[in-house]
């Protein structure tokens, strides 16, 4: 397909795109879609009491239908009798060990609900900070209500379903192979603009700009290191947009970094607003005007395991409960990822559950060699369900070191896909040395970086 895809003429590309974008509007954007929008529309501002009685409302079903229908839960103790829902909530999950995310990878089918029908179910790939692939299945519904949380934020900044905007994310639109602009594709039918992240040399940013300026979006969304290569390019080509001319920037998938911040946001004219999710529909939160991040409290439950704590805040790791996918119930999931709650409510008036900050993808760019800065390269193992770890590290343009821990079936052609992979995103230049090993080394913190590079380091 994605040779098809890479063979056809510009303009087919681009009808391609908008009848995927249509595709994907029609699946997002359904009459669920809109009634739950409403709803957490007008509870994003509710009293704290109602926050915590429709988690607890949500909790009850999602335990029922774990209890009776998903064979890896039908041990659960019943819910908590307590009529206080944080007491019950509290109760309830102290009940449930917590998940791992290998336990939940190596068994994934015992996680499915019986109680829905295998022609409802959808099932997709997640990637992650460790390369490891994680299966996950889910329901219209559960895509409807994700957008539900992305689209409230950006309805607080005036943006609408129908505005034309610039996405710059990891859909591999332009063949790598092209060389000449345009470097981006458009979907028609959600007046969206397709940026190629595979593309930014600092030649072709030239063209990057020249696009953007013409343009008449009225938002950006996209990876924080792609925004950042653009609109640091903006700035020193003094091409930097008029303040008001966007809605806002918003950014989601990778750490946003206090600099990448401030330079987006002196090249776009405009506030970025960020936001934290996960691909098992586990976790959502949202940002304020004062720059902390809410967690949406009628989608997830986030609880944290206490590492580091004083009289303001609490710090640790995250364990996550969805509450918007019945299809696959993941309770007290173990996500990988850590922040600081506040203990005392945002100053901003908004109630619920508050972050200072989370600790989730920090990584560095590759470099091709004929110049290309590409992040967020986790695309490259997200169907890779053979293998439990990876990690790409570079040291010189010319090459990549990929190591790989692999799991049980990881053989040639396991191999063959990740070499197709990247060469997808890479080109065909560099030169690609794939090993397989028992361990990947960690940092200092105990994690290791999904990818490790001293040419394309990320800088301030």
């Amino acid at each position: 397909m994605n040779r098809l895809y890479d063979a056809l003429p510009v303009l087919a590309q681009n009808l391609a795109c908008t009848w995927e974008g249509y595709r994907r509007g029609r699946a997002r954007y359904t009459k669920h879609f809109h009634r739950t929008l409403r709803n957490w529309t007008e509870s994003l501002h509710a009293p704290i009491e109602q926050l915590h009685e429709i988690q607890w409302t949500r909790l009850q079903h999602l335990i029922e239908v774990a209890r009776t229908s998903v064979p890896y839960y039908q041990d659960l103790a019943p819910v908590s009798k307590a009529t206080d829902p944080i007491q019950a909530i509290r109760q309830t999950l102290d009940t449930i060990q917590p998940l791992e995310k290998m336990t939940y990878r190596n068994a994934a089918e015992q996680f499915v609900s019986s109680h829905i029908p295998r022609s409802r179910l959808q099932k997709n790939f997640t990637g992650g900070t460790t390369g490891t692939a994680l299966p996950i299945f889910y329901t219209a519904e559960s895509l409807a209500e994700e957008y539900a949380t992305v689209w409230r934020l950006r309805m607080e900044q005036q943006c609408r379903i129908l505005d034309s905007n610039l996405t710059f994310n990891g859909q591999s639109v332009v063949p790598f192979s092209q060389s000449d602009a345009p470097f981006w594709r458009h979907n028609a039918y959600g007046r969206q603009t397709l940026f190629s992240v595979y593309h930014m040399t600092p030649r072709n940013l030239e063209r990057y700009i020249e696009a953007i300026t013409r343009s008449r979006a009225k938002y950006v969304q996209g990876y924080p290191s792609a925004l950042h290569l653009v609109a640091r390019a903006m700035i020193e080509a003094g091409r930097t947009l008029p303040k008001g001319s966007l809605k806002a920037v918003f950014t989601s998938s990778e750490s946003l970094l206090a600099f990448q911040r401030e330079t987006i946001e002196k090249a776009f004219g405009t506030r970025v607003w960020d936001r934290y999710g996960s691909g098992e529909f586990s976790v959502s939160m949202t940002e304020c005007e004062l720059g902390n991040l809410h967690v949406d409290m009628e989608f997830c439950i986030v609880e944290v395991e206490i590492e580091e704590e004083t009289e303001l805040f609490e710090r640790g790791s995250f364990m996550v409960t969805g509450l918007s996918n019945s299809a696959t119930p993941l309770l007290r999931y173990r996500i990988g990822d850590s922040g600081t709650r506040l203990k005392k409510p945002c100053p901003c008036g908004r109630a619920g559950d508050v972050f200072l900050d989370v600790d989730g993808r920090n990584e560095d760019f590759i470099m091709t060699p004929d110049g290309r800065l590409i992040g967020r390269l986790d695309h490259i193992f997200k169907k890779q369900v053979d293998i439990l770890e990876a990690q790409i590290r570079q040291d010189s343009k010319e090459a990549v070191e990929i190591l790989i821990v692999p799991d049980e079936g990881y053989n040639e052609t396991s191999e063959a896909n990740v070499t197709k992979e990247v060469r997808r995103r890479l080109g065909n230049e560099i030169h690609v040395d794939i090993r397989t090993v028992e361990l990947i080394p960690r940092e200092r913190n105990g994690k290791f970086r999904a990818v490790k590079s001293t040419v394309g380091r990320m800088e301030t």
